[in-house]
């Protein structure tokens, strides 16, 4: 099977090559996209994702065989231009949440009361995150990248990843008005010490 890297080397020469690659990434990439800041947004990030992504060709690794660390730094990038769209996303998840649930009185009422609770105060949370820390931890939990693809996506060391993933985590268990610049540029520069240990090492 072809990877990513072979992919890309080929559409060098022969751009329509480069449609292999769209298909195999982009529902990923949309997925993301749309998690973030929801269904409008997400086709445009897609779009704007892959053309970039042709358009910057001479920039992918080829160290590298796995394209997604590349494209969900770019989409990443991209989405911060739409930061608007994803505040106003989280904060009526944070509202709706309890709502949706209490109107709902089929069997399994009290589960869903109890996560609707839970998204909301995610929600809540995630809003109030730094956006480095949020973008950090989104990549982890719904890009689904190890904490290597990360730094690839974000173009930081890997112990950068691990401070950035521990910051928001004791943000999401505390609930605790996030850090502030100071303590951010330290906890950056201490390579991880506080992080749990790599899902995928």
């Amino acid at each position: 099977m072809n990877t990513d890297r072979d992919i890309i080397r080929r559409s060098r020469d022969s751009p329509a090559e480069f449609a292999a690659l769209y298909d195999r990434h982009a529902s990923v990439i949309y997925r993301y996209a749309a998690r973030r800041a929801g269904d409008f947004v997400a086709d445009d990030v897609t779009s704007e994702t892959f053309l970039v992504a042709f358009e910057c060709l001479d920039s992918f690794d080829e160290a590298r065989e796995d394209a997604r660390p590349w494209l969900f730094g770019i989409a990443t990038n991209l989405l911060r231009r739409h930061h608007r769209a994803e505040a106003r996303l989280l904060k009526a998840m944070a509202r709706s949440a309890p709502r949706e649930a209490g109107a709902d009185s089929t069997e399994g009422v009290a589960a869903q009361v109890d996560a609707a609770a839970a998204t909301a105060k995610l929600a809540k949370r995630l809003k109030a995150m730094p956006a480095i820390d949020r973008d950090t931890l989104l990549l982890y939990a719904w890009a689904d990248l190890s904490y290597e693809g990360i730094a690839d996506a974000m173009g930081v060391p890997v112990g950068t990843v691990r401070s950035r993933l521990s910051r928001a985590r004791r943000i999401l268990r505390t609930g605790l008005a996030p850090a502030t610049s100071d303590e951010l540029e330290e906890t950056d520069n201490d390579h991880g010490r506080l992080a749990a240990a790599p899902r995928n090492a």
